[in-house]
C-alpha cells in the first residue's frame, strides 16, 4: 500500500480532536503534517478559545493549524440571496394534516413477505404489507412531527476541508489529484463512536484514520487524559444555534453570563459578586469586572429560533414551523428545566438532557449519522 503524501488531522477542537492534536505535539502521534479546522461562523466564544490555545501548541512543532470555512452558518440561513442549505430543524406540521390510509397488499395478504419459495419480502409492497391509497386520516401528534435534512455539516465543516487538503497536496482544484496520491486524514473517533466509523471517505485523495480506535480510548478516557495534561475544560464543538444541543446545553447558554460566571452569582441588581472593587488587586483572576448578568449566546440562539420559523430565508416556506428544541416550540418557551411527560414516553431522557454526546465532526454529525 503506498504511503501518504501527507498527513492531516480533522480537528474540531473538541474533547477527541484534541486529544489528537496533543498527542500529535508530545510525540505519541508521530507524523502529522497539518490541523485543518473548518469553522461554521457560530461557534461558541469557547472553541474559538480552545482553537487559538491549540494552534500555538501546534506551532510549537512545526505543525501548521489551516482555519477554513464555505462562510457563516448562521447569517447565510437568514439571507435570502444565499444558496440554500438544509438544518435538521424540528419540524411540526399544521394541525389538521392529513395522512394516507392504505389498504392492504393483495399479493401477500398484508404479510409483506413473498412466495415461500422465495424468502425476500414482496416485491410488489416492498415489505410494508401496504396496499393502494384507499383513503385519509388526521395526522396523530407524533406523526406532526418531522426533521430537516442535514446538509449544514457536510457545507460548512466537509466542503471546506476538502479545498483544503487538495490545496496541501498540491492539486488545488480543478487539477485531478493523482490516483496514487493521499492525505491521511485522522478523525477523532473513540471507541464509543464507532457507530460513526467508515472504511473509506467519499474522495480517493483522502483516506481515513482513527488514531484512538487504534489506543483503544474511549470519550472518557480521553476526557481524563486531558484532565491529566491541564486540559480539562475542552467543550463540545457545536454551532450557538445546533438544533442537538440537550436541555443541559441550552442552560449553560441561558444562565451562563458573558463574563464566565452562572446567573446565580449575580445579584438582584445584575452585579456580579466576582466583580472587581475599584481598589482590588488585579492579579486575583478570580474576580471579573462585569457590571450585570449578559448571555448574548442564548439571546443569540433565541431570536434564530423565532426567525427560522418557516425554515430558511432563502428555502420554499415550510406548510408548519420549525424549531431549535426538540420539544417544538419556541427556545425561550422551552422545557429546558424539566423532563416532559412526553419525553418520557418517548424514552428520550439522555439526549433531552444532554444533547449527543459528540462534539460536532466533519466526519459524522451530532445526530450520530455518517456524513456522506
Amino acid at each position: 500500500m503506498p504511503a501518504p503524501a501527507i498527513r492531516v488531522l480533522s480537528l474540531g477542537a473538541d474533547v477527541q480532536s484534541t486529544v489528537l492534536a496533543l498527542m500529535a505535539c508530545d510525540g505519541t502521534l508521530p507524523g502529522l503534517d497539518a490541523a485543518v479546522f473548518a469553522d461554521t461562523g457560530w461557534e461558541p466564544p469557547a472553541v474559538y478559545e480552545q482553537v487559538d490555545r491549540l494552534a500555538a501548541e501546534l506551532a510549537r512543532v512545526d505543525i501548521p493549524l489551516h482555519r477554513v470555512s464555505s462562510g457563516n452558518l448562521r447569517a447565510d440561513t437568514l439571507d435570502p440571496a444565499h444558496r440554500f442549505v438544509s438544518v435538521p430543524y424540528f419540524t411540526l406540521a399544521p394541525a389538521g394534516t392529513e395522512v394516507p390510509v392504505y389498504g392492504v397488499c393483495a399479493p401477500c395478504g398484508g404479510s409483506g413477505r413473498g412466495p415461500s419459495d422465495e424468502p425476500d419480502s414482496c416485491s410488489v409492497c416492498g415489505g410494508d404489507g401496504r396496499g393502494s391509497i384507499v383513503g385519509t386520516r388526521l395526522a396523530t401528534a407524533t406523526e406532526r412531527h418531522g426533521m430537516g435534512r442535514r446538509q449544514c455539516t457536510s457545507e460548512y465543516k466537509l466542503k471546506p476541508i476538502k479545498v483544503k487538503v487538495r490545496e496541501l497536496l498540491g492539486y488545488p482544484h480543478p487539477t485531478p489529484v493523482p490516483r496514487d496520491v493521499f492525505a491521511e486524514q485522522w478523525i477523532g473517533f473513540s471507541t464509543d463512536e464507532i457507530h460513526r466509523v467508515r472504511d473509506r471517505l467519499d474522495v480517493n485523495y483522502s483516506r481515513p484514520r482513527y488514531p484512538l480506535l487504534e489506543l483503544g480510548m474511549s470519550r472518557k478516557d480521553c476526557q481524563r487524559w486531558l484532565e491529566r495534561a491541564g486540559w480539562g475544560h475542552t467543550a463540545k464543538s457545536a454551532c450557538i444555534g445546533c438544533p442537538f444541543h440537550g436541555n443541559a446545553q441550552w442552560r449553560a447558554l441561558r444562565d451562563t453570563c458573558e463574563c464566565g460566571h452562572h446567573r446565580d452569582a449575580h445579584n438582584v441588581d445584575g452585579w456580579c459578586e466576582y466583580r472587581l472593587p475599584p481598589d482590588a488587586d488585579y492579579s486575583d483572576v478570580h474576580r471579573c469586572e462585569c457590571p450585570r448578568f449578559r448571555a448574548p449566546q442564548w439571546a443569540d440562539a433565541v431570536d434564530f429560533d423565532r426567525r427560522i420559523r418557516k425554515g430558511g430565508a432563502s428555502a420554499n416556506p415550510l406548510d408548519g414551523e420549525a424549531f431549535l428544541h426538540r420539544s417544538r416550540v419556541p427556545l425561550d418557551l422551552a422545557p429546558i428545566d424539566r423532563v416532559t411527560r412526553a419525553e418520557y414516553a418517548d424514552m428520550q431522557l439522555d439526549l433531552f438532557e444532554d444533547g449527543d454526546p459528540d462534539g460536532c465532526s466533519p466526519y459524522g454529525c451530532r445526530s450520530g449519522e455518517v456524513v456522506a
